[in-house]
């Protein structure tokens, strides 16, 4: 589809699905997208557990993309093991920075601290552009509660030439708990210690408390997304690296 018609389709199903449940939003991306074109995108944060069960209930075979940037903390890593145990996710993919950009560009390990952006671009957007090129749409699980940016979320979006399920847009964070708790789903190890939003190490301090759900990602910079959820930053990455090859 041209990105009009995928502009199109995202407004339509918006409409469609503007009050609908975060589990309906997940079944009507999977009823909606040809079989095989649909992924979901998770960080195994400190709330993932929540869109990964109602994601696993509806088809525990839908490919799970997972970007390991190389600063993620040792308890992310084991989460994930555990969490696609737990929910009998069967499609883990695991997708890592290019060991040739990282030599060309952030060979001490320090390009965090210099560029944060850069570090973000090199380790996190460019290998999820890449990890998602096969699909025609994508859930994540973003919300409106979260501040920001995202205050103004859609339940669908476009995304270049392909659909962006937002699928926990509108949900609350008392919505969320109550998964956890219906579910007995486990917590994500930090969240004991204070991290409320967990990202790479270098970028990652403890939420005070009264602070924002995200206030201790890239604490004292003027950020607040890594970039891959920026308009169109899939596609216009894509194309740059289609002008490489």
């Amino acid at each position: 589809m041209t990105e009009d018609h995928v502009q199109a389709a995202a407004a339509a199903l918006n409409r469609m699905l503007a009050d609908a449940s975060p589990a309906e939003i997940i079944a009507e991306a999977v009823r909606s997208v040809m079989p095989g074109r649909l992924a979901v995108v998770a960080s195994f944060g400190t709330e993932t557990a929540a869109m990964l069960k109602l994601v696993a209930d509806i088809d525990p075979s839908l490919p799970i993309l997972f970007i390991d940037t190389g600063w993620l903390f040792p308890e992310t890593i084991a989460y994930r093991e555990t969490l696609a145990s737990l929910l009998g996710l069967t499609d883990i993919r695991v997708f890592t920075p290019s060991a040739h950009a990282l030599a060309e560009h952030d060979p001490q390990r320090d390009l965090w601290s210099a560029d944060a952006d850069a570090c973000c671009r090199i380790r996190k957007v460019i290998p999820f552009a890449e990890a998602v090129r096969p699909f025609d749409a994508w859930i994540n699980g973003r919300k409106r509660y979260h501040g920001y940016e995202r205050e103004r979320l859609p339940v669908v979006e476009r995304d270049g030439h392909r659909l962006k399920f937002n699928a926990l847009a509108h949900a609350l964070k008392q919505e969320i708990e109550r998964i956890f708790i219906t579910h007995g789903l486990p917590r994500h190890p930090l969240e004991k210690h204070g991290f409320a939003s967990i990202g790479c190490m270098p970028c990652t301090t403890r939420t005070q408390a009264g602070e924002d759900q995200r206030a201790g990602r890239w604490r004292g910079r003027n950020k607040t997304e890594c970039g891959i959820h920026a308009r169109s930053s899939t596609a216009e990455t894509e194309k740059i690296q289609g002008a490489d090859r």
